[in-house]
């Protein structure tokens, strides 16, 4: 599971090709300054390697431990506990850093009541951060 780029939510520029009647372009923002009216959507995935699936649930809130836990109670609900009925267990791969980093008792606080929430022996385990692989 982790968090990927946020994005800007609205009319601007983007790289590609939509059509549109001739002469008539659709008007974009030339700028991406974000509009501070306008959240960013934050998209967070769970992907399941036992089933080659993945999840991604997009919040228009800041990456926080309490969004990234429920994108994975989201996932356990509508996916996981479909795929795996008689699991008590759940065991999450995540990166050491941001809202689900190792040092985060938000993080911790926040997995240990979706534990509680859904009768599961929750264990995560953290890639090493950057600085420290060699």
């Amino acid at each position: 599971m982790d968090a990927k780029k946020k994005e800007l939510v609205g009319n601007y520029k983007n790289v590609g090709r939509e059509l549109s009647k001739k002469g008539k372009p659709i008007e974009v923002n030339g700028h991406d300054f974000p509009d501070p009216k306008i959240s960013k959507a934050v998209p967070y995935g769970v992907y399941d390697i036992g089933d080659n699936k993945g999840w991604v649930n997009v919040g228009i809130s800041s990456d926080t431990a309490e969004f990234a836990v429920e994108s994975i109670r989201q996932w356990w609900l509508k996916m996981g506990s479909k795929r795996y009925p008689d699991s008590t267990k759940l065991l999450i791969f995540a990166d050491a850093g941001g809202s689900n980093g190792y040092r985060s008792r938000l993080w911790k606080k926040e997995v240990q009541k979706l534990s509680n929430r859904e009768n599961l022996e929750i264990t995560v385990c953290h890639f090493l951060p950057n600085e420290q692989v060699e």
